[in-house]
């Protein structure tokens, strides 16, 4: 027998509609706890790494490209930053910037002495993950994640102190570079948000190991697909076994009901399915087993309610 565990965006992601009668029964008579918020909290319920303190960006390397052992990484994605009134937002970066191989032709030759100057290497075997490869022992300051600045003052998430101010006057020389370079003039012109900036983020070392208690992994994010590869986990195989699905990128309730719970409360119905997971990003963690059906008394709830 095998459980299906969701990994599934906050709640407020979702508009606030009611679920279908047997989903709200569901949600009514299941097992409802809470876990500590955010998305790096969700991932460490379901990924375990020695040392503690993993590296998004050594973990990626490791997928990308495999050379991730002994040295110190530093994602460098390509940015979109917007100035107004008080500074700067960061309005996209990485995918959402679709960017392609020419951008990487054209923009990594004009950065990379910048960061050669430091005894820094930058490249990009993936046009959306660019990399710092720096050496062994080097110190990093604590970045913000991307996702975690989006549409907000990009100065604010910037690192602080003596520890920051290397970054940031690295930042802002490639902020200059880039804001100058022909590419820019040629994506604007094909409707595309120029790469005008660089986003630092996940900085560290490649953990000696990494467990999970999931035998599969479903999932399209590259950080998600790094933890499972790390932890020695394919891709695909068979329906049968613990998996954990990310659905983190839904925002529609009629498909969190009908196309992604529903069907697994039928598998646990005829027995194929022994456990359902909803792990919210939010910190709410909902189990669902074929014992609470004789919880009829319970009544049924939505998805916003607490």
């Amino acid at each position: 027998m095998a459980t299906a565990t969701l990994l599934l965006p906050a709640r407020s992601r979702f508009p606030a509609a009611p679920l279908p009668d047997d989903v709200a029964r569901a949600l009514g008579r299941a097992e409802r706890r809470s876990v500590e918020a955010g998305e790096r909290a969700q991932l460490r319920r379901h990924f375990q790494a020695q040392p503690d303190a993993w590296s998004a960006a050594a973990l990626t390397r490791q997928l990308d490209v495999g050379d991730a052992d002994g040295a110190v990484w530093l994602r460098a994605d390509p940015a979109n930053v917007v100035p107004d009134m008080h500074g700067a937002r960061l309005m996209g970066h990485g995918d959402t910037l679709r960017p392609d191989l020419a951008d990487v032709m054209h923009l990594l030759p004009a950065l990379q002495p910048l960061f050669a100057g430091y005894g820094f290497v930058l490249d990009a075997p993936v046009p959306s993950r660019w990399y710092l490869r720096l050496p062994a022992g080097t110190t990093l300051p604590v970045f913000a994640e991307p996702d975690e600045v989006l549409g907000d003052d990009l100065f604010a998430h910037l690192p602080e102190g003596d520890a920051g101010r290397r970054w940031r006057a690295l930042l802002t020389e490639a902020q200059v570079v880039l804001h100058q370079h022909a590419r820019n003039q040629q994506r604007v012109a094909d409707g595309k948000r120029a790469i005008n900036s660089l986003w630092f983020w996940g900085g560290g070392e490649l953990p000696e190991r990494v467990t999970t208690a999931h035998a599969q992994v479903r999932s399209r994010d590259a950080l998600l697909q790094a933890l499972a590869k790390a932890a020695g986990l394919q891709a695909d195989g068979e329906q049968t076994v613990d998996a954990l699905v990310d659905l983190r990128q839904l925002r529609s309730l009629e498909q969190l009901g009908n196309e992604a719970i529903r069907p697994l409360l039928a598998a646990i119905a005829r027995g194929e399915l022994t456990r359902l997971v909803l792990d919210f990003e939010d910190g709410t963690c909902v189990e669902i087993d074929k014992g609470q059906r004789w919880r009829f008394w319970k009544k049924p709830v939505q998805l916003h309610d607490t």
